[in-house]
């Protein structure tokens, strides 16, 4: 009688179904969190360029407006991934409380 041995030394990985649709949910939630990381930095260096002078043919608020809607749904991104407090985004992209003020605001 034989019996199927794996080889020794190795570890292989036997991944089923549910384990291989979770690591792509989770590599797109990554995906989704960092394009939504980027609109944060999009928008908020077009109102850093309004402040300092090099836009034109645009209204402050609206820019305001855009900075927030961006903001907002990156914060909603990251509590999809698990990620619940927002202090280290806030220092890292230097977001101004006035962005801050309309969170959610419409």
């Amino acid at each position: 009688m034989s019996t199927f041995r794996l080889p020794q030394g190795q570890r292989f990985a036997l991944e089923t179904g549910a384990e291989s649709i979770e690591a792509e949910i989770m590599a797109e939630k990554g995906a989704a969190l960092g394009r939504a990381g980027h609109r944060v930095e999009v928008t908020l260096a077009a109102l850093k360029a309004f402040d300092a002078g090099e836009a034109v043919g645009v209204e402050r608020s609206s820019l305001v407006k855009d900075a927030a809607t961006a903001v907002w749904y990156y914060f909603i991104q990251r509590e999809a991934c698990g990620i619940r407090d927002q202090k280290p985004a806030i220092a890292h992209y230097a977001i101004p409380r006035e962005v801050l003020m309309r969170l959610g605001a419409r």
